[in-house]
């Protein structure tokens, strides 16, 4: 069998000297390993208890956190259906086959390629002219040696760069819960204030007859009834607007489930219990779980291993082109398959960058700037997560205070309700002071559904905030 080869002694020992070099210094490659970013964790809370207690919110599966049966089922609907959750879910699919283009570059690209050579020339003298055919067939292949971990480092940027793309999915889970888990209690909140102020409503209708009964008697007069409809007719208007807020709250819910819109089934708010405490844990716990902490310092990971493969473009690089060719080569095709025929064409070439250094330090120069970037970025996310837990932790805590004091008035406002009514009765008390009365005790209860939606809301936004809902 005759191989023809058409590069030199010199251009071989040359190609194995890279070669050798390359395996040499592949150690290179590993040598600058990627080192998550130092946080100072402490007294990252701002907290008048100093927490030791590893227990947090943040590790309990949504199912076990909320407990009633509706708002699961609800959440299980708006995490199979949400549109933007099958957004997520797509980008995950997009930096997969983006991560495996990345591999690729390890490998040689090849493809087949086909040649057919007619050659002729005149014959001397007025001879007949001569005619010869070439036909060759084989795969051309073009391969880059990653002698620096130029490739490598691109392929871990875009393993980061997927990894964030879970990141994403988290976040938008942990949002979507909490999304709907505060629309739901709302709901319930809505649904309890729209309670209240049909039974006041029906308070205010008897207080207007008694008053109507009474200007009769010629005790009160036209004035006290007007006022007392005027706030009945006040107090239903409110009923209206409630019932509008709670319309398009299910409107809105519904699109987030991914539904058309429509009502929502729901439980009373009365059902809904307060917790008493809410484990937060540790703040490098929260660094661990949430999903926007995780994903700017995977944000920080990219660009740290593009910084790199920025600085190996900067070295020597060897490359097989697209002049390397192994196949058949023959003059005719009777004979193209014949051992004889087989022949290998390699071409080499170790490229250093010259010209094209100013560019390729001022890529490096930018990837350098980007790293420090993605690590201001991280260093502020981090800042913002612990400000917002700080946050969420000192508001839970004044709104149980405040939940006291409100029961305190409550129990004043309905005590100066039946007082005012039976002094006005003793004609001791004037109908404005029976109406001041009903009103502020009316907008007290309204006000202690408002706390109540207000703890329900923080102790979501606290799970949401540690990086709850993922799980």
């Amino acid at each position: 069998m005759k191989v023809f080869y058409n590069y030199s002694k010199h251009t071989v020992n040359t190609l194995i000297t890279c070669v050798l070099l390359g395996a040499s210094v592949s150690s290179c490659q590993i040598v600058n390993k990627y080192q998550s970013p130092e946080t100072d964790t402490a007294d990252l809370y701002r907290t008048d208890v100093n927490n030791g207690d590893t227990t947090t919110v943040a590790t309990v599966p949504w199912t076990v956190y909320f407990t009633d049966t509706c708002l699961q089922q609800l959440i299980a609907e708006g995490l199979r259906e949400n549109f933007d959750m099958q957004t997520a879910l797509l980008r995950i699919e997009e930096a997969k086959a983006s991560l495996l283009v990345a591999r690729g570059s390890y490998f040689p690209v090849a493809g087949l390629v086909g040649q057919v050579t007619h050659s002729w020339k005149n014959g001397k003298d007025g001879a007949a002219s001569s005619g010869n055919d070439q036909f060759r067939l084989g795969v051309a292949v073009q391969w880059e040696v990653d002698l620096w971990g130029k490739l490598n480092r691109q392929e871990r940027a875009r393993y980061a760069q997927y990894l964030n793309s879970h990141e994403y999915k988290r976040l938008i889970q942990t949002t979507l819960v909490s999304t709907i888990a505060a629309s739901y209690y709302t709901l319930m909140a809505l649904d309890e204030q729209l309670h209240i102020s049909n039974s006041t409503v029906a308070l205010l209708d008897e207080s207007h007859k008694s008053m109507d009964a009474m200007m009769k008697a010629g005790i009160l007069n036209l004035a006290a009834v007007e006022q007392s409809k005027a706030l009945k007719l006040s107090t239903e208007a409110s009923v209206l607007e409630l019932e509008i807020e709670i319309h398009k709250l299910e409107n809105a819910l519904s699109v987030v489930l991914g539904r058309k819109p429509g009502p929502v089934r729901r439980q009373s708010f009365k059902t809904w219990q307060a917790p008493e405490t809410l484990p937060y844990g540790v703040p490098a716990q929260m660094l661990s779980l949430r999903p926007d902490v995780r994903s700017a310092e995977l944000q920080f990971r990219a660009a740290f291993e593009l910084r790199n493969a920025a600085q190996a473009s900067l070295y020597p690089s060897l490359t097989l082109n697209s002049g390397t060719m192994f196949g058949y080569d023959a003059s005719s095709l009777s004979d193209f398959f014949k051992p004889e025929n087989l022949f290998a064409n390699i071409i080499g070439g170790l490229t250093q960058p010259i010209f094209a250094g100013n560019q390729l330090r001022a890529q490096l120069n930018i990837a350098k700037a980007q790293e420090q970037e993605a690590l201001v970025n991280f260093q502020k996310t981090v800042l913002t997560a612990a400000g917002e837990v700080s946050d969420i932790l000192f508001t839970y805590s004044n709104l149980q205070k405040k939940n006291e004091v409100r029961d305190k008035q409550l129990q004043s406002l309905s005590n100066a309700v039946n007082a005012t009514q039976e002094l006005l009765r003793a004609g001791e008390a004037t109908y404005l002071e029976v109406l001041t009365a009903q009103q502020n005790y009316l907008s007290a209860q309204l006000a202690a559904v408002n706390d109540n939606l207000a703890k329900a809301q923080t102790a979501i936004d606290l799970y949401r905030a540690l990086g709850g809902g993922c799980q």
